[in-house]
């Protein structure tokens, strides 16, 4: 198995669409957080209504996995209509520096 993996995660949602939005990745949520390997899968609201993912996978290839998988068929499905412009994902790899609780997710 690889190194863990932090992914970024920003959904852009359309005039007046934030809310449901958030409500379109709650399920996916619940689903997410039982896979193999997510050690971290939550949202957050950035100061423009973006909706921010931070994800954390124990390897790559359990990321890989999630991203084959049936939660994210149906988050993509249930957000038609909802965003402004197609999902930006990126994929982190740490660089540890300081203590090892706090230099690295």
């Amino acid at each position: 198995m690889s190194e863990p993996v932090v992914v970024t995660a920003y959904f852009h949602p359309l005039p007046g669409k934030h809310d449901a939005v958030v409500e379109a990745l709650h399920p996916a949520i619940a689903a997410v957080h039982a896979e193999p390997g997510c050690q971290l899968y939550a949202i957050h609201r950035a100061p423009d209504d973006t909706v921010v993912m931070i994800e954390k996978w124990s390897s790559e290839e359990y990321l890989d996995v999630h991203g084959s998988g049936g939660a994210v068929a149906t988050l993509n499905e249930s957000l038609e209509g909802l965003l402004a412009r197609p999902v930006e994902v990126t994929r982190l790899r740490p660089i540890p520096a300081g203590t090892p609780e706090q230099g690295q997710l």
